[in-house]
């Protein structure tokens, strides 16, 4: 039984130059049936040359010259190119895309800039949606808190106990105890440290506008034993005075 045999395109893959871009050193493959014009084609969609400003030229391995591609409608083939040969681009337009030098040197281009101020005004960008992102992050996990959240674990915690939290081994004393409106849902804890690394003291006050941290200036407390348990087992809502 005969079989039919369909001879495959024979294409070769040639190292690709640039008159007016030095960086420009793409590989590109082509087909040997297509006309000189269709590789012109194939190169102004990479290199933004046009085809009616294009001249091309093959040159060998060693880099000596094989020919200029001057008959557009000559199959590409004709002119014997080799995989590894390389086609150089001849830009002839004096005010081409590619003229100047800025495609390889980024920094001839001028850059757009905006103010921190002008940015911060815009809507719909990446900032903008992390601002959001984290409000709403926040909000959820606020509104899934009940109001006795923790309470069972400082039932035993009390005003003047010492303790010390982690992570750090840091100790104190502890100045408040309970809920907190200001602060959230929930039992909180609020730790003097016995070494000046907090801003306020640990403590709250009521005052008209509402119950708010105590933010009066940190006093070091003498050293002692920690005599209350480890805070990772019972400060899971904790307060404490940090920098």
């Amino acid at each position: 039984m005969a079989s039919l045999q369909v001879q495959g395109d024979e294409s070769v893959l040639l190292l690709i130059s640039h008159s007016n871009m030095k960086s420009f050193a793409p590989e590109v493959r082509f087909s040997l049936q297509m006309t000189v014009e269709a590789v012109k084609e194939k190169l102004w969609k990479k290199c933004g040359t046009s085809v009616d400003s294009m001249c091309l030229e093959l040159y060998d391995h060693s880099g000596t010259k094989i020919s200029t591609l001057s008959d557009n409608m000559r199959p590409f083939g004709f002119y014997s190119p080799e995989d590894g040969h390389r086609l150089h681009i001849i830009d002839l337009d004096p005010s081409s895309v590619t003229s100047g030098g800025w495609l390889d040197d980024t920094s001839q281009v001028e850059k757009f800039t905006i103010s921190e101020e002008a940015f911060d005004k815009l809507d719909g960008t990446y900032r903008k949606y992390k601002e959001k992102f984290a409000h709403q992050n926040h909000t959820n996990q606020v509104s899934k808190m009940s109001e006795n959240y923790m309470e069972d674990l400082c039932t035993n915690i009390k005003i003047g106990d010492r303790c010390q939290v982690e992570p750090g081994e840091k100790r104190g004393v502890i100045k408040f105890v309970g809920q907190a409106e200001a602060l959230g849902r929930g039992f909180w804890v609020g730790v003097q440290y016995d070494e000046p690394l907090g801003k306020h003291d640990g403590m709250l006050v009521t005052t008209q506008s509402g119950t708010r941290l105590m933010m009066k200036k940190y006093k070091q407390g003498p050293s002692a034993t920690c005599s209350s348990q480890k805070s990772h087992e019972i400060f899971q809502h904790l307060l404490t005075a940090t920098v």
